[in-house]
């Protein structure tokens, strides 16, 4: 039929769901990454920073997404009342 604003909340929620697959498979693919880079390294120094870097960079992103969560989560409890309404997308009506 014909879209209302309800329709909103659930591209909103559907986005705010497939960013978060996306962005644990991405931090997924790069410790893959890494773990191969490291056992296929044979001990060469500079093939073995090549993977310590790439295992970095997943753990700092690993750490902030974690981070983000927590953070929100917080504010949702201080400011909310702990209801986990902050993870939920939804317009306000009469």
């Amino acid at each position: 039929g014909v879209p209302t604003l309800k329709c909103i909340e659930v591209v909103v929620a559907n986005i705010l769901f497939m960013s978060n697959a996306f962005i644990l498979l991405v931090l997924f693919i790069m410790f893959l990454i890494g773990s191969f880079k490291y056992l296929t390294s044979l001990g060469e120094a500079e093939k073995v920073q090549d993977a310590q870097g790439t295992f970095k960079w997943a753990i700092i992103g690993l750490f902030l997404y974690i981070s983000a969560y927590m953070i929100l989560r917080t504010i949702d409890v201080l400011f909310l009342g702990g209801q986990g309404t902050i993870f939920q997308f939804r317009i306000g009506g009469p």
